[in-house]
């Protein structure tokens, strides 16, 4: 079977493209979408200094999009310059392009929407007596415009039918140019904003600082589930909030990250952001945060992308390094520095009761408690039986009882519910703890500590006078031969004593009363599913949270007073003590008005 040649195209004259041509496809890089139209417009009423900015929208943005600001304004010579390719007033040298301070400086946005939208552009500059307008003809005609400027884009991709094929449904392109308005929103809070659909209002934010603004947007929850950051070095400063891993969100919705008041979608900082709650957080949520990194325009190059969402750093590994420490001390710093306030960021979500019987509250070896018994007089009652070591772990410290003030910010303890919970009173109100999941927090970063504090040598180990013995796999005795060396780094001695048996001569001394079986038997497992050389470099944590969990005080183990106060204490002085090691919240926190809320108190 003969095949014929493939036939070459006639070849054409090397030719200059049309500037309308041109222009259609520069669009296709900046117009995506009608949210894309928007984020250029917005940008250019900010960049001209307006202090309110009115958007309308009709059709998700197909039909129109009208942007109404008080800013500078444009002179009317000035308008046909407006809407040409690469006409701007943002740059105008190689050294202003190094050094952009503004949103917009390609000066391509208005002649791309122009090629592929019906534009109408009036304004009137602050000197001018009167407005003016020019549309795609470039044909200038007066306006009545008191001040300011209002751009009108209709029918977007009228031309180009192709293109409007691609565009989802109105709900959907709408939601888009809600988040567009959001984050320019978040990024400049001293700006007042609207936003109007199919002439229903959705949004209006009036000037305001960035708390009420990040408040208004993300809403209560975000609020008071978050941490203010405040970090500088050298000219690099992170500012803004970050949740706590308890707020976690199946998906990346509340990542607001912005470089020089610009919203960015950058790898590196999405890295180091996440760097920062790997321990904390379960792999499979995403953190939530409103962040501001601000540094030197020449530190960052933001010319990476048409759309301008892609960065450049100059000195990339410094931004990730201090982005990630600062964000990591501001997620680990203890409860105790927070302070006992009513709107202390808390640990979970808002709890509510069931009818729970008195029979089911358990406070062994206490006497009878006054209902009008204040919290630390409780406390005090029973404070002299604290200054033991508990819990048979050696792990849930002594406490003094000179301390008279109300102001922990987990309170004392009421009581325990079913053994697994400890129930507290603050300053706040009712404090609930897992009382498992703490001491696995307390626990786990007492290990690390403990093993940063000799340099990465063997932790204290405590000889057991009897070795444990028990029986194992083919797999688990390879997989001790094989890792000896990096147990012996996490304080165990293990040795074959039999064909299929193991022996337990040694434990790290913080674990001495775990249940060691279980927990030797936990960390082979783990070891054999990491290579060697990456057990004490990248899964030490992972080893030490496995040791943790089996060492920590179980579900059901009654504690007296002492005991669950001891316990608070530690929490309080421990790092990232509002999560324990699998992503779950430690306590929570149901405030006074929350209860009365309950029991129609006050209604």
């Amino acid at each position: 079977m003969s095949t014929q040649p493939q036939s070459t195209p006639p070849s054409s004259p090397i030719c200059q493209l049309p500037d309308l041509l041109i222009s259609q496809i520069a669009a296709g890089e900046v117009v995506e979408r009608p949210a894309s139209v928007l984020k250029e417009l917005l940008e250019n009423s900010l960049d001209a200094g307006a202090r309110q900015i009115d958007v309308e929208i009709v059709a998700g943005g197909v039909r129109l999009i009208r942007i109404t600001d008080n800013g500078g304004g444009i002179p009317r010579d000035e308008l046909p310059l407006a809407l040409a390719r690469h006409a701007t007033s943002k740059i105008a040298s190689l050294d202003d392009l190094e050094h952009v301070g503004s949103f917009g400086f390609r000066g391509e946005a208005l002649a791309s929407i122009t090629a592929v939208a019906r534009v109408t552009l009036s304004s009137r500059a602050r000197s001018a007596k009167q407005a003016w307008s020019i549309g795609n003809t470039l044909t200038i005609t007066p306006a009545a415009l008191a001040g300011g400027t209002t751009i009108e884009v209709a029918d977007l991709y009228f031309n180009t039918p192709a293109r409007r094929k691609f565009l989802k449904t109105e709900a959907t392109e709408f939601a888009h140019c809600d988040e567009v308005l959001r984050r320019m929103a978040l990024a400049r809070p001293e700006v007042g904003f609207t936003l109007s659909h199919n002439g229903s209002l959705k949004l209006h934010l009036a000037p305001a600082d960035l708390s009420r603004r990040v408040k208004e947007l993300l809403g209560d929850d975000f609020v008071s589930a978050t941490r203010p950051i405040e970090a500088a070095a050298g000219d690099l400063r992170l500012s803004g909030f970050a949740a706590l891993p308890a707020y976690s969100r199946a998906g990346r919705d509340e990542q607001y990250f912005f470089v020089n008041g610009r919203f960015v979608r950058d790898k590196l900082l999405s890295h180091a952001a996440r760097q920062a709650y790997d321990d904390i957080l379960h792999g499979s949520r995403h953190p939530a945060y409103v962040l501001f990194l601000e540094l030197d325009p020449y530190g960052v190059d933001v010319n990476v992308h048409p759309a301008k969402t892609e960065v450049r750093f100059r000195e990339s590994r410094g931004v990730h390094q201090f982005v990630f420490h600062a964000l990591q001390r501001t997620l680990a710093a203890p409860l105790m520095q927070l302070g006992a306030t009513s709107d202390m960021p808390l640990s979970g979500a808002t709890s509510t009761f069931a009818n729970t019987p008195a029979t089911h509250w358990q406070a062994p070896q206490q006497r009878p408690l006054g209902v009008s018994q204040s919290s630390p007089s409780v406390y005090f009652d029973f404070v002299a039986a604290s200054r033991t070591e508990i819990c048979g772990t050696d792990t849930i410290a002594s406490i003094d009882g000179n301390d008279s003030r109300n102001d922990t910010p987990l309170g004392y303890a009421l009581g325990q519910l079913h053994g697994i919970y400890i129930l507290a009173q603050n300053a706040a109100g009712l404090v609930l703890v897992d009382m498992h999941a703490a001491h696995e927090r307390i626990l786990y970063e007492r290990l690390k500590q403990t093993l940063a504090g000799t340099s990465g040598e063997s932790p204290p180990v405590q000889t057991l006078l009897i070795p444990a013995l028990f029986s194992a796999s083919a797999r688990e005795m390879a997989t001790a031969e094989e890792h000896a060396t990096a147990l012996a780094v996490l304080g165990f001695a293990v040795a074959a004593a039999g064909p299929q048996q193991l022996s337990l001569r040694s434990v790290p001394a913080l674990l001495a009363g775990a249940p060691l079986v279980d927990l030797l038997r936990a960390l082979l497992t783990d070891l054999h599913d990491f290579p060697a050389s990456q057990v004490i470099e990248t899964r030490r944590n992972e080893l030490l949270a496995t040791m943790a969990c089996h060492g920590a005080v179980r579900a059901h183990r009654i504690l007296t007073l002492p005991e669950m106060n001891a316990l608070l204490r530690q929490m309080e002085a421990t790092e990232r003590a509002y999560q324990c090691n699998h992503g779950r919240p430690t306590w929570t926190q149901l405030s006074l008005v929350e209860l009365d809320r309950l029991f129609m108190r006050g209604s």
